[in-house]
């Protein structure tokens, strides 16, 4: 019975842990502004949300134009999703001449990074996946 409530404190401190928090405009660090004025300056910034989940802190940004980028938090992007094509400045240059030399007639709408790997999302749907060097590993159901 002990084991059972320390395991219900214990899920109800780490659920209270998580935080989300929109952040004002003069909050938001000057890192995730000047990546978006760089690379989407068609698209002001609408809402910047932080979010502590207790182990990992990330930035939602939503730009205009139902764009969506993903901060860390050492303020590195490490997701993008558009309804339309993501601006070359975004995709390691390795990624985007493979989905120009093997897509041409699709584009990137996104891409995103974790541990291990890169993946791109064409507009048709199809999903590639590329390791840290930008190398194709497959393409991802």
């Amino acid at each position: 019975m002990k084991k059972i409530f320390l395991l219900v404190v214990a899920g109800v401190l780490f659920a209270s842990c998580e935080k989300e928090t929109v952040l004002p405009m003069g909050e938001v660090p000057s890192e995730i502004t000047s990546y978006t004025d760089t690379h989407f300056p068609e698209h002001p910034i609408v809402q910047v949300v932080k979010d502590n989940d207790g182990f990992e802190l990330t930035y939602d940004v939503l730009l205009e134009g139902t764009i969506s980028l993903e901060f860390n938090r050492k303020r590195e992007v490490i997701d993008i999703d558009s309804p339309f094509r993501l601006p070359d400045s975004v995709i390691p240059q390795k990624i985007l001449d493979y989905a120009s030399a093997n897509y041409a007639d699709y584009f990137i709408v996104g891409w995103g990074i974790d541990d291990r790997n890169q993946q791109v999302k064409l507009n048709h749907g199809l999903e590639l996946e590329f390791n840290m060097s930008g190398d194709f590993i497959r393409i991802d159901d």
